[in-house]
């Protein structure tokens, strides 16, 4: 199996943290576990199991909240849990912890958002920020139908307009993103599970120093600076 490494990307551009972001069913967790598996890193998984979930996607009053605080605390304790490690290690993580804020600006009312705020920034003063972020983009078309192949119950209670928000919410943040170095990722007709030329491609890229925002273009070129 070829690591990153045999595949010739040079220790100082190694990214020593990476994160992957993208909507529901982009394929986040999947490309952190393959990257994690030819980095040979560590890697930092987003737990599914919100107990409020479940009530948030029937529309029940106070539970976005619930849903959103929950989120919140456990990604920060997963990344703090990380930092006390005494060995540095690659890390490969699906999350990113600044997009908890796009789904609480989608979810919450004045009063929450406020209360979501201050916890917000108490949580993550001193948070180490990723050397790079990969951002899966996707439709909402292939969302929904990703959703739909995945046969999770509650999600396939989620609204199509309500996809469509969340994909123009992250569109906004990214486009705004500058803490980290970027790569985006257009997986609208990509699947680094079942098409390894996809992963190879990529891996490929990811030979070579990514900065500032650039876009991964599998065919021609493979990446433009924005």
């Amino acid at each position: 199996m070829q690591t990153l490494r045999s595949l010739g990307w040079a220790s100082w551009q190694q990214p020593q943290y990476i994160a992957i972001e993208g909507p529901m069913r982009a394929g986040k967790s999947s490309l952190a576990a393959l990257l994690a598996h030819h980095w040979g890193a560590q890697r930092i998984v987003e737990r599914e199991d919100n107990p409020f979930l479940p009530y948030f996607y029937r529309g029940e009053a106070g539970a976005a909240f619930a849903a959103q605080m929950w989120f919140l605390e456990e990604r920060r304790r997963k990344l703090c849990v990380r930092e006390m490690a005494l060995e540095p290690t690659p890390l490969v993580a699906d999350f990113l912890l600044a997009k908890d804020k796009i789904y609480a600006s989608l979810n919450l009312n004045d009063e929450e958002m406020a209360a979501y705020n201050r916890r917000y920034a108490q949580v993550t003063q001193g948070i180490r920020q990723p050397d790079l972020v990969i951002y899966l983009q996707a439709s909402p078309r292939r969302l929904r139908e990703r959703i739909r192949s995945k046969g999770i119950r509650d999600e396939r209670r989620i609204d199509g307009g309500y996809l469509e928000q969340v994909v123009r919410a992250y569109e906004h943040f990214f486009f705004h993103y500058t803490a980290s170095n970027l790569l985006v990722v257009n997986t609208e007709d990509m699947d680094f599970v079942r098409n390894s030329g996809d992963l190879h491609l990529l891996l490929r890229r990811l030979r070579e120093p990514v900065r500032g925002t650039q876009y991964f273009l599998p065919i021609g070129t493979q990446a433009a600076s924005a």
